[in-house]
């Protein structure tokens, strides 16, 4: 049994036996949802039968390299865009055949700026209040707090052109927060932002959670996906398998060892000869190699770089991670294709 046959998420099989099966307990749900576009002879396939679900308060993390149809599945679960097949329901309403009763609930956030540059961030703020119906003393109060929340008070009478890139993507996150949505949908919210605001940003996502938020983010970046509570994997359109960070890390068919040694090239060679070494790829001045006994691959690896005149830095058995999930579900669907 194949890592993708293994952890494909439970909700998921359930959801793709019967469009009878979905059911209220989950805030997020999309069955067999595919988008095509119109483009050339046969035109552009970029979402094929995804299906998924999540239940209310979890944050659902969509990973993926560019162009594996992250931005589309998301603009048909905000009801931005519609769906070629298949359909999507948020809090029980259909995005399609609902899409009124569906939007009251969603706070959505693209990954582009879509704020108006020439107003401040409090016109900003003022302007998505009443285009979602919050008014009066309420409005102002959910001002302040999403003023608060996202440390935006001392900017207030900033234009949005002036603000930096992590400042302009927490106004983006405030103005989506306003009308108190039940999930909010996150297109890549950190990419573009320096180090610092990236973390911010997660923080404020994690408390969004804890309020009981449903949140569904999509990002290209592995230790983003583990903050998440479950992972689906997208590649050229398809969802390859889902379900926990730790689920995943888990079911790998084979455990980490990660090296350093001088010189450099000894150390390439004597990974490349070993026998008990699957596969090994660089990360920084140091190698990552899967194996399937860490405890003998060490111990091989100890006395041949020995034997060889290597200067052992690093030899130690490593966390699996949510790189290592990605990488091998990729090579294996390319393997099968």
């Amino acid at each position: 049994m194949t890592l993708l046959s293994k952890f494909q998420h439970p909700e998921v099989k359930q959801l793709a036996q019967s469009k009878d099966s979905l059911v209220s307990t989950f805030q997020v749900e999309a069955h067999n949802l595919s988008k095509k576009f119109t483009k050339g002879k046969n035109g552009i396939l970029a979402v094929e039968d995804f299906s998924f679900a999540v239940p209310a308060g979890q944050m659902f993390g969509l990973l993926g390299p560019d162009g594996a149809g992250k931005t589309t599945t998301l603009r048909m679960l905000a009801s931005v865009m519609p769906a070629t097949k298949g359909n999507a329901k948020v809090g029980g309403f259909d995005t399609q055949r609902e899409t009124r009763q569906a939007r009251q609930l969603i706070g959505y956030m693209p990954q582009n700026f879509s704020l108006y540059p020439d107003l401040s961030v409090m016109e900003n703020l003022i302007f998505f209040a009443d285009i979602n119906g919050v008014h009066g003393k309420r409005r102002n109060e959910r001002i302040q707090e999403m003023l608060a929340f996202t440390r935006l008070k001392e900017f207030t009478d900033r234009r949005a052109a002036n603000l930096s890139g992590g400042m302009k993507k927490k106004l983006a996150l405030a103005c989506a927060l306003l009308h108190e949505p039940q999930v909010l949908i996150l297109d890549e919210p950190s990419t573009g932002v320096d180090p610092v605001s990236r973390r911010e940003l997660w923080v404020i996502l994690s408390k969004v959670v804890q309020d009981g938020v449903t949140v569904v983010v999509s990002t290209p970046y592995m230790d983003e996906a583990e903050r998440c509570h479950q992972v689906g994997i997208l590649y050229n359109g398809k969802l390859l398998t889902s379900g926990s960070p730790s689920d995943l890390q888990n079911g790998l068919p084979f455990e980490i060892v990660e090296v350093k040694a001088k010189p450099r090239k000894v150390m390439r060679e004597v990974v490349g000869d070993a026998p008990y070494v699957l596969q090994w790829r660089t990360i920084g001045d140091r190698l990552r190699l899967s194996v399937k006994d860490p405890f003998t691959a060490t111990k091989l690896l100890e006395n041949t770089l020995a034997s060889e005149g290597a200067e052992i830095k690093v030899l130690r058995h490593s966390k699996r991670s949510m790189e290592d999930v990605f990488i091998h579900l990729v090579e294996e669907r390319r393997a099968s294709n």
